[in-house]
């Protein structure tokens, strides 16, 4: 285990450049819309295809869109995700880390969605 772990920290700065790489990328479901992700969900590149204008929908557009960054921050995730489990030691990949930081929660939520505990109170 533990020479698990130096192997793990040993290649931390490429893992660290392998994440800042990530990106992820999705389509609105009737293909009007695509949304690139960075690494942290923000948002890098979106666009719409002119045609969504025959039908303005402010309300439906906007939903649209969130839901397709939404989709695109799940695919950053799981490729964030594959460059974790690449580089962490087998036993630490589904457990909470140090400091009360669950893995799985903060690759697996959007950034409106992760609640910090003692942020307001519920947790």
């Amino acid at each position: 285990m533990i020479s698990d772990v130096q192997r793990a920290f040993s290649g931390i700065n490429e893992t660290q450049r392998e994440m800042l790489k990530v990106s992820g990328t999705a389509w609105s479901d009737d293909r009007m819309i695509k949304a690139v992700v960075g690494p942290r969900g923000q948002l890098m590149e979106l666009e719409i295809d002119p045609r969504i204008y025959r039908k303005p929908n402010s309300k439906a557009l906007a939903a649209d869109i969130v839901s397709t960054v939404r989709k695109a921050v799940q695919d950053a995730n799981q490729k964030a995700r594959a460059v974790l489990e690449k580089s962490l030691p087998s036993d630490l990949r589904h457990t909470n880390l140090g400091g009360g930081m669950d893995l799985d929660r903060l690759l697996g939520s959007h950034d409106a969605e992760i609640r910090i505990k003692g942020d307001d109170g519920d947790e």
